[in-house]
């Protein structure tokens, strides 16, 4: 019987994050596919296309890319689940406070031959349109957000035989109560106003499973007191929004209280309390113990600024670029983003908090004895992680685009020269361990 031969090796940072999921993928070919696709879902090209990142990969070509999400032998359930796995155990591991969003996600696709896309609304450009949306939920641990988990919206007009329907609001509630039971140590929610709008498919739950929120409301939302009740705006009270940069801004939160004070409170925010600018005045509601006005509005605004930075985060990958028209095609294709995703969180979670999350690190040569190039970054956060990998990452990338070329004039030096250099990158500490 002939052994198998040893999987080829890249970037050292990306075989140790994919080795996790190895045991999924026992054909050597399999493995490498997946793992190669996470380096282009790192690459900064603009479109990540099968034929655009098969030119960066170099061991593959567009249909063997293709294959693997459409047609290899691999289980996405299972893959999402242990990742999910891992994160969780990262995550509850660290004691930190762990908030979870829940946002719908929506993009535009030509056309009607793709499953679940019809016209409806697409938030990503405010208005009706043509596209698909799929429901994600992220964990909040200070700065850094970590995928959990997603399910695709499928609208009435389209669903298959077997499908059930289940509004936007439903799916949320039943994301958030699946990580409950998987165990994620979580405790409050954030979420928009589809949400916080929805008593019966979402907020009901969220009490249920005994979780504070904080939600937006429309400016009309209503709320049900006895008629010699009325509703009191309090005195506006300045705050500083402090942004993850550090910098600050001024606004201002008043609570509206309908009735009498209860458990769930209502605020109104704005950047200007004399005009109420529309744009930038909004509602929430919220349910937790001992809060204060300044603790609401800068968890209001990490919501607001969360989801912006998601859909930035998910653009970097690709989330839209596919070109599938099965959903069973689809799904593996967001998984795999999930999971370049989950590699930035987990690499930048480490950098920030190393001494903890790292036992055993593997023996590299100092990182400080080098020069190190311009455009690294030494702060902390995802997008200085994303960064930084992306800068280890552009020999490899710069030398596949060339092989064909030496194939043709093989430059000595040249061919020498790249596997020192990628041998080099994996000399910095910016190095994930095999184990969380």
């Amino acid at each position: 019987m002939v052994k198998p031969r040893p999987a080829s090796q890249s970037l050292q940072i990306v075989d140790n994050y994919c080795q996790r999921y190895k045991k999924l993928f026992p054909d050597v070919r399999t493995y490498e596919a997946f793992r190669d696709l996470h380096l282009g879902l790192l690459s900064d090209i603009k479109r990540k296309s099968f034929p655009a990142l098969a030119a960066i990969l170099g061991r593959h070509n567009s249909q063997s890319l293709h294959h693997f999400v459409t047609a290899a032998s691999w289980d996405v359930d299972e893959f999402n689940n242990c990742r999910l796995e891992e994160t969780i155990k990262l995550l509850n591991s660290h004691g930190k406070e762990i908030m979870v969003l829940v946002d719908e996600t929506g993009d535009l696709k030509k056309g009607n031959k793709t499953d679940y896309v019809k016209r409806q609304y697409i938030g990503n450009v405010g208005k009706i349109e043509n596209g698909i949306v799929a429901v994600t939920v992220y964990g909040i641990c200070e700065d850094i957000t970590f995928p959990l988990a997603f399910e695709v919206y499928k609208p009435k007009e389209r669903l298959k035989p077997g499908d059930v329907y289940r509004t936007k609001p439903q799916i949320g509630a039943s994301l958030v109560r699946y990580l409950k039971e998987k165990g994620l140590n979580f405790q409050r929610v954030l979420a928009d106003s589809l949400d916080g709008e929805s008593a019966s498919n979402f907020i009901d739950p969220l009490e249920e499973l005994r979780l504070e929120y904080i939600v937006a409301i429309r400016s009309n939302h209503a709320v049900l007191m006895p008629s010699s009740q009325r509703v009191r705006r309090n005195r506006w009270r300045k705050f500083e929004r402090i942004f993850t940069n550090e910098k600050s801004e001024t606004r201002y939160i008043r609570e509206i209280i309908f009735g009498k004070r209860r458990s769930v409170q209502y605020w109104e925010i704005t950047t200007d309390k004399e005009e109420l600018p529309q744009e930038s005045t909004w509602f929430v509601m919220t349910k937790m113990e001992g809060t204060n006005y300044k603790e609401v509005g800068n968890l209001y605004g990490m919501r607001t600024w969360v989801e912006y930075g998601i859909k930035q985060s998910k653009d970097q990958f690709g989330w839209a670029d596919f070109r599938l028209t099965k959903y069973a095609h689809i799904h593996k294709w967001w998984s795999l983003v999930m999971s370049a995703y989950c590699l930035v969180s987990l690499v930048s979670f480490q950098v920030k908090y190393q001494e903890e999350s790292t036992t055993n690190p593997p023996k590299q040569t100092p990182q400080k004895q080098y020069r190190m190039p311009g455009e690294w970054s030494s702060k902390e956060g995802w997008k200085a992680t994303l960064n930084n990998l992306r800068l280890l990452l552009q020999p490899l990338w710069s030398y596949n685009l060339i092989l064909p070329w030496l194939k043709i004039y093989p430059i000595q030096p040249l061919i020498v020269a790249f596997p020192r250099l990628l041998k080099f990158m994996n000399c910095f500490s910016l190095v994930l361990t095999t184990e969380t």
